[in-house]
């Protein structure tokens, strides 16, 4: 066992050929029986951020798709913020552990239709966290890449500035930007969470795990922090981010029209890029989000064809209140306009559970829901990389007369396709029909 759990923390290094030697390992210990792995279930998580953007356990790709495994998961997916790094090689472990998978990408945008109202960023009007789903290749136009590299470098431009404002104000604490927190991402796409934890490191280093630095931390964060897991906890972490990055805090500069890509500019790049356009939900308590029907019309108009939401963030057990109703209701109106629902939890901060409480009476009646939506990305994705024939294609729209026939042929692959049969759709050309897609996947 002792060899199993050094192979699962070297799926965690910044070394990719190290990753990839591991899962081969660990594979191979699953065909001699050494590791058992369970049957596939109905539970999916589709919203994993590795750490090629910011996961609070510090998982890969490669870790994040044997872990979904061992769980047993029917489809896992996972979402970084302002890169694709990690998409090859989420899908080539997704393949050497027999795993249904797909990749997408968060960011933030402007609305200028809600400027004036807060959507899914508390405290930000007009701002709202967005997402692609089931991007085929990493691999893009120049065009998109352009996008994309201006995506990560506003992002970066943004982080430096705030760095900057809040080194003033953490006099004695100070960061260097590439030294202290590039070097906790493996590819350098930082974000606040890992500036937080460069600055929780960096006071230890200077004021050691005494009272200095818990009299440090109480003058800067103006809170009692005797009960926030010095010299790195999440709670005193939280507050770092809360007291300096955040709404109200020294560093926080409140965001304009000009800082984000526009939600149409946006989607169009998702388009280009072989996704799918998803809408964020977080839980119908904004202004904005109580205008769900407005928001998902606009949304629509723009190339909207899935919608998201982290459903833990959604209820409390045992509790009818208002969150739930909320969840309810828009999975309702999604559905009446044919937009697939997804779902996962995010995993970037400590305590997250890996896969949501879908056993609870209150999550359990949406579990289909969610795995029909998963079916329907995994099976766009897989299609439009071996084929360009997904669920946004030209050839989709030639094929199908509705948005519900459209979702049910989706459905139909993603549930019957397995992760060894992707290779058949490989040399289908725009003129294949949908029978002859299904009759690849099913022969053996």
């Amino acid at each position: 066992m002792v060899l199993i759990d050094e192979l699962e923390r070297k799926l965690d290094s910044f070394k990719p050929e190290q990753r990839k030697r591991a899962l081969k390992e660990l594979c191979e210990n699953t065909r001699t029986g050494r590791i058992k792995l369970p049957e596939t279930g109905s539970y999916i998580n589709l919203h994993c951020h590795t750490f090629f953007s910011y996961n609070s356990y510090g998982y890969s790709p490669s870790k994040l798709a044997w872990l979904s495994r061992k769980e047993g998961l029917a489809a896992a997916g996972i979402v970084d913020f302002d890169v694709l790094d990690g998409l090859e090689e989420f899908i080539e472990a997704g393949k050497m552990v027999g795993l249904k998978v797909c990749v997408g990408l968060e960011t933030r945008v402007f609305v200028p239709e809600f400027a004036d109202k807060v959507i899914n960023s508390p405290g930000e009007p007009g701002i709202c966290y967005f997402m692609g789903v089931g991007f085929p290749k990493a691999e893009l136009q120049p065009q998109q890449q352009e996008f994309l590299d201006n995506l990560s470098g506003t992002s970066r431009q943004r982080n430096v500035d705030l760095l900057n404002r809040v080194n003033e104000y953490l006099r004695g604490v100070h960061l260097d930007y590439e030294k202290d927190v590039l070097t906790l991402t493996p590819s350098g796409n930082a974000t606040e969470r890992h500036i937080c934890l460069a600055y929780a490191r960096k006071a230890k280093q200077i004021f050691g795990k005494g009272r200095k630095l818990v009299d440090f931390w109480s003058e800067k964060l103006g809170v009692d922090i005797s009960s926030l897991e010095l010299p790195e906890g999440q709670e005193l972490l939280n507050t770092i981010r809360a007291k300096t990055m955040k709404k109200g805090g020294v560093g926080y500069v409140q965001p304009d029209a000009g800082d984000f890509p526009k939600l149409e500019q946006t989607s169009r790049f998702i388009l280009a890029a072989g996704g799918i356009p998803a809408l964020t939900w977080l839980d119908g308590t904004s202004e904005g989000e109580k205008q769900i029907d407005k928001l998902l019309d606009l949304f629509v108009d723009c190339g909207l064809g899935v919608v998201n939401t982290i459903p833990d963030r959604n209820f409390s057990p045992d509790a009818q209140d208002e969150k739930l109703q909320n969840l309810y209701r828009f999975v309702e109106k999604a559905e009446r306009r044919n937009l697939p629902v997804v779902a996962g939890t995010e995993m970037n901060i400590p305590g997250q559970k890996f896969v949501d409480s879908f056993e609870s009476s209150e999550l359990a009646p949406l579990v289909p829901v969610f795995l029909k939506g998963a079916c329907i990305v995994y099976a766009h994705s897989v299609l439009q990389r071996q084929a360009g024939l997904g669920y946004t294609s030209k050839w989709s729209q030639a094929n199908f007369d509705s948005a519900a026939a459209r979702n049910e042929f989706f459905h139909e692959l993603g549930s019957i396709l397995e992760t060894d049969r992707e290779y058949t759709l490989a040399s289908l050309g725009p003129d294949a029909g949908t029978d002859d897609i299904m009759d690849r996947v099913r022969c053996k």
